[in-house]
């Protein structure tokens, strides 16, 4: 009976919590919900290619809208644009996030290059593990929120998603991906990591997927990564309410594989 439920009740997620994320974002609601039901017997790409058409949806819905009308964008929106950093030890591929005056907040720039390292581990067979890190304490605060809206056409965002989107690279190598988190570990950055085959972090880390009161969903591949981790009725649980989880409730559900003091 459980499983025909969309969301689990959990002590980490208190359910006035929950509720006032629905009611916040009825729309975006009914999206994610109607597109997890329906993505889980789906082939990842195929589930991906759901996940970007639904997000093209919520991206011009009135909802989205008023979330982008009610913010304030940084003063000083491309003055650090980021970087994914990789080096290559023996048959290891490290990919570092790096933007650390933006909390590694995962631009345009960033996007474009996870997209080459993570197609370039796909097709090297001579490269054996990958792993992904943030730079500094913190793993990644997800999508840069100033780039939110500066493409209005919902078709071309989603052809854009579908020729860079570095959850569709990852597939290609996601065996061999090793993710390392410190800190926050939020939006963007929580669904590349999921992808991974083993996920350690520190017991300080924290994580959390905002996008649903922002009128949207996780469309960073994270509709197909965090229910193939933690089920696709915790995962609404996470998505709906925007809560911060901790690390060891992260490693109860099973969004992370084990905690340490500190990353090697």
């Amino acid at each position: 009976m459980a499983l025909q439920c969309d969301v689990v009740e959990d002590s980490a997620v208190p359910m006035e919590r929950l509720l006032a994320g629905i009611a916040a974002a009825p729309r975006a609601t009914a999206t994610l919900i109607g597109l997890l039901r329906m993505i889980g017997k789906l082939p990842a790409e195929a589930a991906l290619e759901a996940e970007s058409l639904a997000m093209a949806t919520l991206q011009v819905s009135a909802e989205h809208r008023n979330w982008r009308d009610g913010r304030t964008a940084s003063a000083s929106p491309i003055a650090c644009p980021g970087k994914a950093e990789i080096s290559r030890t023996g048959s290891c591929l490290d990919i570092v996030l790096h933007r650390p005056r933006h909390h590694n907040a995962i631009d345009r720039a960033m996007r474009d290059e996870l997209f080459e390292a993570f197609t370039l581990a796909a097709y090297d067979d001579s490269i054996e593990k990958v792993t992904l890190r943030g730079d500094g304490r913190t793993f990644s605060v997800g999508a840069d929120l100033d780039e939110f809206g500066t493409i209005v056409d919902a078709s071309e965002a989603h052809g854009i998603r579908r020729l860079t989107l570095p959850a569709r690279a990852l597939l290609g190598c996601r065996h061999k991906l090793e993710a390392r988190i410190g800190g926050a570990c939020v939006g963007s950055g929580l669904e590349l990591a999921a992808f991974a085959m083993r996920i350690e972090a520190e017991r300080s880390a924290w994580f959390q997927l905002p996008e649903v009161g922002m009128g949207i969903l996780p469309g960073a591949g994270g509709c197909v990564s965090i229910p193939a981790r933690i089920g696709r009725q915790r995962a609404a649980l996470l998505m709906l309410s925007g809560k911060k989880i901790n690390a060891e409730t992260a490693l109860r559900w099973g969004l992370v594989d084990a905690l340490v003091d500190e990353l090697r």
